[in-house]
């Protein structure tokens, strides 16, 4: 409990001690000494209201919370209701402390998010380690982390291994480990060994500091929600005072009899103070973002909660959110000359070959031929590698000439050498990315890479489907053939390929245009158009394409589309939950004004309309943290 609510505790035992002695004085021994001692309970315990309520007329904010109970409570004073006046007084605070508690648990939901920013990095510097601020840290320096130690820059493991706590970043339990040549993302914890980091970022580039900006940003964006209960409050506070004066007014005109028609105005006043929905709308969709945040999903603003709730519309890029984005070997195809001539070796012949022509090159498919080639890479073997841009490379293997590339390539390479054997391996019915290899002029055979598919993606597609997705479609730049059989593989209910990105925006502005409301999942820099042009962008992974990150609504911290799902149960439940608390709140405070109007209720059941229903929805709203 924070100070402030302990030293509001402590005012409350006091208060209702002085109340209670004040109550039996005036009840059994003297009215004068247990009204003196009543009116002390008063001050003691409504103070903060009354100095509130003073200073908010000054500066012209007339109609709010402490305005309506400083009216009320001194009303009922002056109809003779002086317990009633305290108990309202009283129950009025006990109220606020178990609002303060739900918020304060709230904002530290939040809080334990911001608490990830890293206080000093030890930068090695001449052979000694120095603290410094992660600010100071420049790109291609070393830093040290111990154990214990927060991450504080993102970097390459360039000594040591170590396990790695990932959870204020991505939400996952479970440790990583981590050693020589792998990254590491600030706002992590070192859990065992002592590692050495290369900085590939400055701090203010970090994932620690898009992490930061990123909930910073969310705290001050309202939903329609919020935006809705400001306007409320506005308007139906004025509306209320005026009815109740009228209530007044008109009441005591007509039946002379003051005191009753003073005391349901002020009943009626009691009543209609707006703090459940002015509490626990902000509350439901903070508590929605923290709790999103502890498992990794970062919604930029209660706005954007709003918005997912909705999506019915799911569209996914391919490279990377749905497959891994890393290729692999899946089959070597030695041709038949290649197979006669070195029999069971033809395909660790092939992929050699392929492999150490295609040492030179940092693209994606000729590193996934270089990792599956198991032997040793001889660079004294090699000679002559040139790239024939768009095309393929050739390079003298141990002798050999060697060509690798696309079939338009290759077929002008081998001209009529082997052409029966190359068409007949062209014909064939491949999926994926084909590597076609010449030896010697002659066609040596084919290579197929794969993009493999993340595990679980089918399954997350049937969840997303039971959340409100009525369609899931893929976006990709890749051929017909793989992309149809991936989106056999997953489940996919629609498929668009060879799209550039301008293609991308295209469709899904067709998609908007038809009324729906999309959600895009991506996370290369080819995806931030379409990112920013869907009702909801999300962006995969903490270190996706940072124009991916700043376009996007939604960022999940890991690679993992299983939380694009949960993202959206998160935003179904919140809005739940708001929903809830305003047709909750509204409607047990419109039943108890109307009682009260007739007088068939006075400041008791005012208090539960009050403090009660308040409580009732903060609690309500304290369920979207567990979200």
């Amino acid at each position: 409990m924070s100070k402030k609510n302990k030293k509001r505790v402590k005012r409350i035992v006091i208060g209702f001690a002085v109340a209670v002695v004040g109550f039996v004085l005036y009840k059994f021994v003297n009215i004068w000494a247990g009204l003196a001692v009543l009116a002390a309970a008063y001050i003691i315990l409504a103070y903060d209201v009354l100095k509130a309520a003073f200073l908010n007329i000054i500066h012209g904010h007339l109609f709010d919370e402490n305005f309506l109970m400083t009216v009320a409570t001194i009303g009922a004073i002056g109809c003779r209701e002086y317990e009633e006046a305290v108990a309202v007084m009283l129950l009025y605070q006990i109220g606020e402390v178990f609002q303060s508690i739900a918020v304060d648990k709230s904002r530290r939901s939040v809080r334990a998010l911001m608490d990830i920013k890293p206080d000093m990095a030890r930068v090695l510097r001449d052979g000694t380690e120095s603290e410094v601020d992660p600010g100071e840290v420049k790109i291609g320096e070393i830093i040290v982390i111990r154990p214990g130690e927060r991450v504080p820059l993102d970097g390459d493991v360039i000594e040591g291994a170590s396990e790695i706590d990932t959870r204020a970043i991505t939400g996952e339990s479970v440790p990583r480990e981590v050693s020589v040549g792998q990254s590491v993302v600030s706002g992590c914890v070192n859990l065992s060994g002592v590692i050495s980091v290369r900085v590939t970022s400055d701090f203010a580039r970090s994932t620690v500091s898009k992490v930061l900006e990123l909930v910073e940003e969310a705290s001050n964006r309202k939903a329609n929600a919020e935006q809705f209960i400001t306007v409320f409050a506005r308007v139906y506070t004025p509306i209320v005072v005026g009815l109740a004066a009228l209530l007044i007014i008109i009441g005591c005109i007509v039946t002379r009899d003051y005191s009753t028609w003073i005391y349901r105005g002020m009943t009626f006043l009691l009543i209609s103070c707006p703090c459940a929905l002015v509490i626990s709308i902000p509350l439901s969709f903070f508590g929605g973002i923290g709790g999103a945040g502890r498992k990794g999903i970062l919604i930029k603003g209660g706005n954007l909660m709003d918005a997912l709730s909705k999506i019915d519309t799911l569209v996914v890029d391919k490279t990377g959110t749905v497959t891994e984005g890393k290729f692999r070997v899946s089959a070597v195809e030695p041709s038949d000359s290649l197979m006669a001539k070195y029999g069971e070796g033809s395909e660790s012949t092939l992929i050699r070959f392929a492999a150490l022509s295609e040492t030179g090159s940092n693209h994606p498919i000729a590193q996934a031929i270089v990792n599956a080639y198991t032997g040793e890479i001889d660079k004294n073997l090699i000679s002559d590698i040139t790239e024939h841009s768009g095309k393929g490379v050739s390079a003298v293997i141990d002798g050999h000439t060697v060509y690798t590339g696309k079939k338009e390539y290759i077929a002008e390479v081998i001209g009529d050498n082997s052409k029966a054997d190359f068409d007949r391996c062209v014909k064939e019915n491949l999926v994926g990315s084909v590597v076609y290899v010449s030896v010697d002029n002659e066609f040596a055979g084919h290579i197929h890479v794969e993009d493999g598919i993340k595990e679980g993606v089918k399954e997350t597609f049937d969840k997303a489907r039971k959340t409100g997705i009525s369609e899931i479609i893929m976006l990709t730049g890749d051929n017909k053939k793989a992309a149809d059989a991936v989106a056999g593989d997953t489940g996919v209910d629609r498929v668009f390929s060879q799209l550039l990105p301008a293609d991308k925006v295209s469709k899904v502005e067709e998609l908007i245009n038809e009324g729906r409301k999309v959600a895009f999942v991506g996370d290369g820099i080819n995806d931030a158009p379409v990112i920013a042009r869907a009702d909801v962008g999300i962006a995969m992974g903490a270190m996706g394409s940072d124009a991916a990150i700043e376009a996007a609504d939604v960022v999940i911290m890991t690679d993992e589309l299983s939380k694009v799902a949960e993202a959206k149960h998160i935003a179904r439940k919140t809005i739940r939950i708001v929903k809830e608390n305003i047709v909750f709140s509204i409607g047990v405070k419109a039943a108890i004004l109307v009682l009260a109007a007739l007088g068939l209720t006075g400041m008791w059941a005012a208090i539960f309309a009050d403090v009660g229903v308040a409580f009732i929805a903060i609690m309500n709203a304290m369920r979207a943290l567990k979200a």
